[in-house]
């Protein structure tokens, strides 16, 4: 569903620790300038920064080419922003409009955020200036009050903080171990659609129900318009409210012993090539084929701050990588998936993966992070060769697989997936098939067992099973046929 056309701007977001907001009241101004209504707000804050956005509403009459201007009280510094055009002079902080949306109607309102550092404290500032015009007023609410908690959960033992050694997966001891679980769709498209944010319960009975299938590694695929809390989303879905829901789910699963994996599936920037999904909107309502460079490092940043102390949760750069469907030079596809910028055949700036893996390593994050391969994360043949440097060694290749991709047999898995299983941890990210059957997925476990490499199945909603594709038909942990051999193939194992 496409969201609705809105200005282009973006709150802010994140999450760790919420810092408040301060409200500048609407004041009248003199002269031509417009009556106005200041927001800032800080919703992510750690040691040495902290991420905030403000959002300027217009009251009066319509503005054109708007600058707005306000004074950090202590030490903090922007380090980069979005949405608008930031600088930083002394504590004299100004962000001017972009060239989409330097106009403010009557009653409209535009939002930009920033990360910036701080040390000894962190004040909001208090006084804001729209075209050199003072909007004057008071601190406004605080803290939303916290949602009710559930009742505490049957204890399961810490999930483990995982690393690479090798083509293997070890936990701080050095055992090896494997990801074996399922995908926990919703969180990617309820709250650009306005439903919601999860898809069905993420409660403590459901993740209960999920455990009882032997399931290790839950993966959770997001939104980063929801994240960062752009303007288009509603803010009950958005924002500080989107990722305490997401830490609150990376709990319960945390509680059961499970691995929580977090995952960028749908993103910004309007794609009308090959192979396009939502052409008519540059909303995250779909899928595309390369991160963007406007939010996307914005995203992991501030991803990575917020788990960077808990090594237990593990990062997927992105879904399914596709550059290769907007061109028919796969060279020049890989190089695009590794080094992003201009790409042929995608119409916005690209972030690559070797971008997006430094974004989250400069937080200090030392999570393992999850990087795929194209064609949907079907092909990998490249991926050694164009590999992203991490500078603490601890990535591993992700792959989807279902029975309608191109490579669906044992040869052409030996071919193009052994070589770098052999090298680096593999994890099939999501496996499944459109059969309301299981002998597809039946023998792609087998295949990936006998490497000891990792796998999720797609996934945990009440959908149909031929179109999901479905695992279960309700969230007690029913599965359909599809979802029946996942099961008992974990069950075996365990």
């Amino acid at each position: 569903m496409r969201a609705p056309p809105r200005l282009g701007a973006l709150l802010c977001a994140a999450a760790l620790a919420v810092a408040g907001t301060a409200l500048v009241q609407p004041t009248a101004a003199s002269g031509t300038a417009a009556v106005c209504t200041v927001e800032y707000s800080v919703t992510s804050q750690w040691d040495s920064g902290f991420q905030s956005g403000v959002t300027l509403t217009n009251n009066g009459s319509p503005v054109t080419d708007w600058t707005l201007a306000f004074d950090f009280p202590g030490s903090q510094k922007v380090a980069q922003g979005w949405n608008g055009k930031w600088s930083q002079s002394g504590r004299t902080v100004t962000v001017v409009n972009e060239s989409w949306n330097g106009t403010i109607p009557a009653g409209g309102s535009v939002g930009a955020g920033f990360i910036a550092s701080w040390s000894g404290s962190n004040p909001p500032p208090t006084a804001f200036r729209l075209n050199g015009v003072a909007c004057d007023g008071e601190p406004g609410p605080g803290d939303p009050t916290d949602p009710p908690t559930d009742p505490p959960p049957e204890p399961g033992g810490a999930p483990p903080k995982l690393r690479a050694s090798g083509n293997k997966l070890v936990d701080e001891n050095g055992t090896v171990r494997r990801m074996l679980g399922v995908n926990r769709s919703g969180g990617e498209f309820m709250c650009v659609q306005g439903h919601g944010i999860f898809d069905g319960p993420v409660d403590d009975a459901s993740v209960r129900a999920i455990a009882d299938w032997e399931v290790n590694t839950v993966r959770v695929p997001l939104n980063e318009e929801c994240w960062l809390g752009l303007p288009h989303i509603n803010p009950a879905y958005a924002g500080t409210n989107y990722i305490r829901a997401v830490e609150q789910f990376v709990d319960r699963l945390e509680a059961h012993g499970i691995t929580p994996v977090l995952e960028l599936h749908w993103s910004h920037g309007r794609y009308t090539g090959n192979d396009n999904h939502c052409a008519d909107t540059e909303y995250a309502t779909c899928q595309k084929p390369m991160p963007n460079a406007q939010y996307t490092p914005a995203f992991w940043t501030s991803v990575a701050q917020t788990f960077k102390d808990d090594e237990a949760v593990v990062f997927d750069l992105f879904n399914e990588p596709f550059p290769d469907r907007a061109t028919s030079d796969i060279d020049a596809a890989w190089t695009c998936w590794r080094d992003g910028g201009t790409c042929p055949g995608i119409d916005f700036p690209v972030a690559g993966m070797q971008s997006l893996l430094n974004a989250v390593r400069a937080t200090g994050a030392r999570n393992l992070v999850l990087i795929p391969g194209v064609a949907y994360a079907n092909d990998l043949r490249q991926w050694l060769k164009y590999r992203p440097a991490d500078p603490v060694s601890n990535v591993a290749a992700a792959w989807h697989s279902y029975n309608f991709n191109v490579c669906v047999n044992e040869s052409c898995w030996n071919e193009q997936l052994a070589p770098v299983a052999a090298q680096v941890p593999f994890v099939a990210g999501e496996i499944g098939e459109n059969t309301c059957s299981h002998s597809y997925l039946d023998r792609v476990m087998a295949w990936l067992d006998g490497r000891g490499a990792s796998y999720l199945g797609w996934t945990w909603n009440t959908w149909d099973c031929s179109s999901g594709p479905s695992l279960i038909s309700d969230y007690n942990g029913t599965p359909t046929n599809f979802g029946a051999g996942l099961r008992n193939h974990l069950k075996g194992l365990s």
